[in-house]
């Protein structure tokens, strides 16, 4: 049983600006890719991700070039690949285990949604107007 006293807990909204900013620059950094907005909500045990704009510049090539399906077998590829990172990344801000990831992406709409399931709810601190 953890017994950090709440004030020291982050806030529900501190881990999702964190979590945001790293996922930004995991994908900055692997995918020398700046996605659009990214959108991410933690509910209890479930952490949901919605990036904007997530295409990459080779993916938009072979779209333009009518190879719809490589694209897709490319953004497969990706999202395999980045998983090993998005589950330390998750891990080491949550504390928390990652039990599995579910990814989907749009290229036509430049949509990627990720969804992550937890061992269990992370703590967090009430924010001070629930407090």
């Amino acid at each position: 049983m953890d017994t950090t006293p709440s004030a020291l807990l982050p806030t529900l909204g501190q881990l999702q600006r964190r979590l945001t900013q790293r996922f930004q620059r995991l994908y900055r950094e692997n995918l020398n890719h700046t996605p659009g907005k990214i959108t991410c909500q933690l509910l209890e045990e479930k952490l949901l991700f919605v990036i904007e704009d997530s295409v990459t510049k080779p993916e938009q090539l072979l779209l333009d070039e009518g190879q719809t399906d490589l694209a897709e077998q490319v953004r497969s590829d990706l999202a395999t690949a980045l998983r090993p990172q998005i589950i330390e990344m998750v891990e080491s801000i949550l504390d928390r285990q990652v039990i599995d990831i579910l990814t989907d992406a749009t290229l036509t709409t430049g949509r990627t949604s990720i969804v992550i399931i937890l061992s269990e709810p992370p703590e967090v601190r009430a924010a001070a107007k629930e407090a």
